[in-house]
């Protein structure tokens, strides 16, 4: 498939990048140009909130089993379109194909379950303290949100977000990455054939300082959801919190996995080496840090070393691609910072541990041994294909790695003792964790973060939460 023109999505009006900035849009396997992306004013920023405060008024009051409709009409055009569509994923994100379709069928499923969660907004009704008199909530929508959505997983994040929204009646201005703009477009393009009404939701690209400021100082937005680094993270929750603005926060992640010494250690480097080069270690809640009881480390390490190093990496749309490009330059460089650091400071590099080609942001997996505890790739969050694997010989001491860093998104055990699980489980600082599985992200379950990794849930029965509010009524 070619990729699409891409253009800017307030109300109905579709503007492209005639007579305005622009930026190119790149294929991070090749560093081609694939198209120019419109640059948003603020004109077109107010213009969007306009279009999203209009249609508020009926999507809001839209019988609830007619949203849900609309979300599962849109899963049904997704899943239709996930062939096609899974190769613009690879061309602006540069993942592999396989890897793309199974993101679409995620937001698809995400589809579904929002579609079904619009019909279980519930309030109750209760005695009050005299008679005849009654006491009842009701749960209504916000109203118009703002989200902001990262490059790493275009198409599911930003669905994780309008599903909700839209389920629970709030009309949305959307602004995902430059990075990554066509993946937006073809959401919306489902939702509009599913028969989602003009101006339930908008789209808005270019400039994110300028974007964010516009919407947060609207009187008009009544939320805004932002994933992204910490830092960004902290910027807009000071914006919002000069506005009074509800927010949830998905941020940085650094995941320890620990791993006992009563596993099989080949048996934990394949499952734990098949979770970290998905999308190139481009992923928040992946297992990046891994702590390894002392009995079986140099079994572990040299096994998913051997894994790492028999990795096929190249263009995504190749379909023998186990791991496909990072996802630009500012990733690369990272990459060669947090390595050549650790080797300093005494790491060894078991796999990888260097740029490939000289084409394409291509960084090889890589495992590093015997990482200090001081090194950036263990108190950083590395979003990238680097393993460090270290030590250790209690529990209190693997507890004490794993909860050195500021962040708190997820974290992993593999044991096979049921009271080791229980003891670990409770002592790690994080919100979401994996027992002897390295997958926590779900539509039907909560995801969130404590600490340096933001606030509030996303996913699951929680996740609609963020959008409604809870009117009480006290009939005497």
């Amino acid at each position: 498939m070619t990729y699409p023109v891409i253009e800017l999505r307030l109300g109905d009006a579709r503007l492209g990048a005639s007579s305005r900035n622009v930026r190119a849009v790149i294929n991070p396997a090749t560093e081609a140009e694939l198209a120019l992306l419109p640059i948003a004013t603020t004109a077109d920023a107010l213009m969007a909130v306009d279009a999203a405060a209009e249609r508020f008024q009926s999507w809001s009051t839209t019988p609830a089993w007619q949203r849900g409709a609309v979300l599962h009409a849109a899963a049904r055009v997704m899943k239709r379109e996930a062939e096609r569509y899974a190769a613009v994923v690879v061309l602006e994100n540069g993942k592999p194909l396989h890897e793309a379709k199974a993101e679409i069928d995620a937001a698809a499923e995400t589809l579904e379950w929002y579609g079904e969660e619009a019909r279980r907004i519930y309030g109750r009704s209760f005695t009050g303290r005299r008679s005849p008199s009654r006491y009842w909530t009701n749960r209504e929508p916000v109203g118009v949100v703002g989200l902001f959505t990262p490059w790493n997983f275009p198409v599911v994040t930003l669905v994780r977000k309008v599903a909700p929204a839209l389920a629970a009646g709030c009309t949305v201005v959307a602004k995902p990455a430059e990075e990554t703009p066509a993946s937006a477009m073809f959401i919306h393009d489902c939702l509009v054939e599913a028969g989602l009404p003009a101006g339930a939701f908008n789209i808005l690209l270019g400039e994110p300082a300028s974007i964010s400021e516009t919407l947060i100082r609207s009187s008009k937005v009544a939320k805004i959801s932002f994933t992204g680094s910490t830092t960004v993270g902290r910027q807009l929750a000071g914006l919002a919190g000069v506005h009074l603005k509800r927010t949830t926060m998905e941020l940085g992640g650094h995941g320890p996995a620990i791993i006992c010494g009563d596993v099989a250690p080949v048996w934990a480097a394949e499952l734990a080496a098949a979770g970290k080069y998905r999308n190139a270690g481009q992923v928040c809640n992946v297992a990046s840090r891994y702590i390894v009881d002392r009995r079986i480390y140099r079994e572990f390490a040299a096994r998913f070393a051997e894994i790492a190093g028999k990795l096929k990496v190249g263009d995504g749309l190749q379909p023998d691609t186990a791991m496909g490009p990072l996802s630009n330059h500012r990733r690369l460089a990272a990459m060669e910072r947090f390595t050549a650091e650790a080797v300093d400071l005494g790491a060894k590099v078991l796999a990888g541990g260097a740029r490939l080609g000289g084409r394409g942001f291509f960084y090889a997996p890589t495992v590093l041994s015997d990482v200090p505890s001081g090194a950036a790739i263990m108190c950083e969050e590395p979003f990238g294909p680097i393993a460090p694997i270290v030590p250790f010989d209690t529990q209190e001491e693997a507890l004490k790695i794993a909860n050195q860093t500021s962040f708190g998104l997820s974290g992993y055990v593999l044991t096979h003792s049921r009271e080791i699980a229980r003891d670990l489980v409770s002592g790690l600082r994080v919100r979401a964790i994996g027992v002897n599985s390295f997958q926590v992200a779900f539509p039907e379950a909560p995801l969130g973060g404590v600490n340096d990794s933001g606030w509030g849930l996303e996913g699951g029965a929680e996740g609609i939460e963020p959008y409604l509010n809870t009117k009480f009524v006290h009939e005497a």
